[in-house]
């Protein structure tokens, strides 16, 4: 638990950043409205901007859960788990993993803040402000936006956690070798592995996810309005 811990504030403060510069880039006025796939666009470079935190994380996180459930002791903690990997394979045996972590969070990351600004559209009022929505419906359409960015992330996060965890050289040919490998042996239902543990913890974790972002934009705007 410590890795991703650790991680998330960093995370989800660079996610929610490089959310808002993606829309920047794409209006030429602050006040001008983006369309659902220029949001999408914008998103999907959260999930670049987030691979830099997440992959390493990820990677100890996937490495200490094997090691539990195998009772294999090797590191004896996410610091000790980095430093080892550092010793045996420079940068590289950190970050590995690196392109699957794009492959999921880049989508997945589009589609969670497509379908969050979408719901809010839809959940606000006629003749209301987008800003004035209901801690409810906050709450839901974040909710929701979890449950679509999962929907879409779970095949490239199964395959990342078993690329992850492999021996060196297991897998040559990278994420081909582990699809051919999951698909073989336990056919295409295996990619939607824990599909509904995901989805139990999506909906409640985003929920509360947006709903802070929400409530610390507000706080902001109210405490340093021209910043």
């Amino acid at each position: 638990m410590a890795a991703p811990i650790i991680g998330v504030t960093p995370m989800f403060a660079v996610c929610f950043f490089g959310f808002g510069l993606g829309k920047r880039l794409q209006q030429r006025n602050p006040d001008d409205v983006l369309t659902y796939p220029q949001l999408f666009a914008a998103g999907m470079l959260s999930g670049v901007f987030t691979t830099v935190i997440m992959a390493p994380g990820e990677r100890i996180k996937c490495l200490l859960q094997i090691q539990a459930a195998t009772g294999e002791t090797k590191y004896s903690g996410s610091l000790d788990c980095a430093k080892q990997l550092y010793r045996e394979s420079g940068i590289r045996g950190v970050y590995k993993g690196t392109v699957l972590t794009l492959m999921r969070d880049v989508p997945a990351s589009g589609m969670y803040f497509m379908t969050y600004e979408w719901l809010k559209n839809i959940l606000t009022p006629q003749g209301k402000s987008v800003s004035d929505l209901s801690v409810p419906r906050i709450l839901f359409a974040g909710g929701l936006a979890g449950i679509f960015n999962w929907a879409v992330a779970i095949p490239p996060d199964v395959l990342k956690s078993r690329f992850q965890t492999a021996p060196a050289g297991k897998y040559p040919n990278g994420f081909r070798d582990v699809l051919r490998e999951l698909i073989r042996e336990e056919g295409v239902a295996s990619l939607y592995k824990g599909f509904t543990a995901v989805m139990i913890r999506a909906f409640p974790a985003n929920a509360a996810c947006f709903l802070g972002f929400e409530v610390a934009m507000k706080f902001l705007n109210w405490v340093a309005p021209g910043l």
